[in-house]
């Protein structure tokens, strides 16, 4: 049997595009197999991250926040978003509606196999598992099989612990998340907290770094209680639910496909939809998928064209990014300057690829020119 679509790795950006698929009229009768090693059934993540208006998923969104704050020693900058909201998702929630959405087509089915290889012979698609080998006419693939060499040179990693605390009383304000708190001591590199209230007792306490290692476990753990205790100065709590993870944040080069005949797409972060200055990947799949879908629709190749603004956008990202792994900023200083400077709407316009050119230069021009510059010109070469 060939299929249409084989979609390999049923994280976000699988998922994602497995459910667009199937919500479009003209692709939902298109025969789709997905293959994962396991079934997604834990709530292995939770995704935060912005937009404008409603979106796909709004019905599993569990809160949204329109006031955010940023933090450090010195300067407190409590904001409201105009156009955006900031918005949380549990993976749980998120793999439940897709999952349970495809149960209604007899032309989709999931397999739990380890895929093992991706080829293309006489312009068809094979993927080969542990078990089989199967044939399509297009392959999404989501998993780390044609990753790019990843190292201490050209990489950083973001590593956080991140804990839904429960109060016996009521201890949090839900209209206020806070974006990024950095009064937290930065000896192993940008090290700051995420606070998000979903209810008056209940909130997500994340602490993230950016290094060139993990921590033992421990230390994540201390820091955490410390937080807690000495800054939102709670003290009687539970941990409902915990989430320990690695974005690697990397100047390799991730190929939008990994052959020639583009019958093997790469989506998610083995596409490069991983925000290499900042980890952020939950949105840049959702502008992707929308464009995979919509050439579909009209019968081109899917893989999405790279505009001159996403070639911007890829540069400035690549140069933030150098100018962390060379040590000539701090990730605390860097965010400091620019909302000390800029107004923080436009910051998220920024990191969400979605701002003007004019406050693109705006935002060049509040940051220090020797770091940033010499950082710019070796991302050129």
């Amino acid at each position: 049997m060939k299929y249409d679509y084989i979609i390999t790795g049923s994280g976000c950006a699988g998922l994602r595009l497995l459910y667009s698929i199937l919500k479009d009229p003209v692709l939902q009768t298109k025969k789709v197999l997905v293959l994962d090693k396991a079934e997604k059934k834990t709530n292995d993540r939770i995704w935060c991250y912005w937009e404008k208006g409603k979106g796909l998923f709004e019905p599993i969104v569990p809160h949204e926040w329109k006031e955010l704050q940023f933090l450090t020693s010195d300067l407190t900058k409590r904001f409201k978003l105009e156009h955006y909201s900031y918005k949380m998702i549990k993976g749980i929630d998120f793999y439940t509606l897709v999952l349970n959405f495809s149960k209604a087509f007899e032309n989709v089915r999931f397999k739990y196999e380890n895929v093992k290889q991706i080829q293309i012979e006489n312009d068809i698609a094979f993927v080969e598992t542990e078990v089989g080998r199967y044939a399509g006419e297009y392959v999404f693939n989501s998993t780390n099989l044609f990753n790019p060499e990843i190292n201490t040179q050209n990489s950083l990693l973001q590593h956080f612990e991140g804990w839904v605390i429960r109060t016996k009383k009521p201890s949090f304000n839900t209209e206020i998340g806070t974006l990024m708190d950095f009064r937290l001591r930065q000896e192993h590199g940008a090290t700051f907290m995420y606070v998000l209230p979903t209810t008056a007792r209940e909130a997500l306490v994340e602490y993230t770094l950016f290094s060139e290692k993990v921590l033992d476990k421990k230390h994540y753990k201390v820091a955490l209680e410390n937080y807690i205790k000495d800054h939102l100065k709670i003290e009687a709590y539970e941990i409902i639910h915990k989430e320990l993870r690695v974005i690697r944040m990397s100047l390799a080069n991730f190929s939008r496909s990994s052959n020639s005949e583009k019958r093997s797409i790469n989506i998610g972060t083995a596409g490069g939809f991983t925000k290499a200055s900042s980890g952020y990947t939950f949105q840049f799949i959702q502008k992707n998928t929308k464009k995979i879908i919509n050439n579909l629709r009209k019968g081109n190749p899917p893989n999405p064209t790279i505009t001159f603004r996403d070639k911007m956008f890829q540069w400035y990202d690549r140069t933030l990014l150098e100018v962390l792994i060379s040590g000539k900023m701090t990730g605390k200083e860097i965010c400091s300057i620019m909302f000390k400077k800029i107004s923080p709407e436009k910051i998220l316009a920024f990191l969400g690829n979605e701002s003007s050119f004019k406050d693109d230069i705006k935002i060049m021009n509040s940051l220090p020119k020797a770091p940033f510059l010499a950082a710019g010109l070796k991302q050129l070469k």
